[in-house]
């Protein structure tokens, strides 16, 4: 698959993937997903799985398809998890998880030094009700921007 190159990076878009917690899910799974939905692919960059591994999704380099006005300046990572047995966003987040976010946001932070770490909650194009391409407001279920501001 052949995607359009980004030019730029200011943003780090942290994510969930909308699943219940302890839900297993990969990235082939939400690329079928996002297909399913009209996207040319996976719409994040990362994954990272319930175990803490991290899984590749669109290249890198390449425009995402993930947050609404957002995508052509950002990088997309995403856990696997986000939603309490009630369907409402939480953070789930396994200790492997944790542990993968902050070395792979530290890793992309060092190679994108301007870039602000977000959770798509905090971009202004989220409306906070369901929609075909993004997911609920509350994604990630907790505060990336304050959890990995710099120190």
């Amino acid at each position: 698959m052949i995607y359009p190159r980004r030019k730029a990076t200011d943003l780090i878009v942290v994510h969930s993937t909308a699943t219940p917690a302890g839900a297993d899910q990969h990235a082939r799974d939400i690329d079928r997903m996002h297909r399913v939905k009209g996207l040319n692919g996976i719409g994040f960059h990362y994954v990272i799985t319930l175990d803490g591994k991290i899984e590749a999704g669109r290249p890198e380099g390449a425009i995402g398809a993930h947050t609404q006005g957002h995508n052509a300046t950002s990088v997309a990572v995403a856990y696997v998890g986000g939603l309490d047995h009630a369907g409402l966003a939480a953070d789930t987040r396994t200790e492997a998880q944790k542990l993968t976010l902050a070395t792979l946001i530290a890793q992309l932070k060092n190679q994108y030094p301007e870039a602000r770490v977000v959770g798509q909650r905090d971009l202004p194009n989220e409306t906070g009700r369901p929609d075909p391409f993004l997911w609920v407001k509350g994604n990630p279920g907790f505060d990336a921007a304050a959890e990995y501001a710099a120190p």
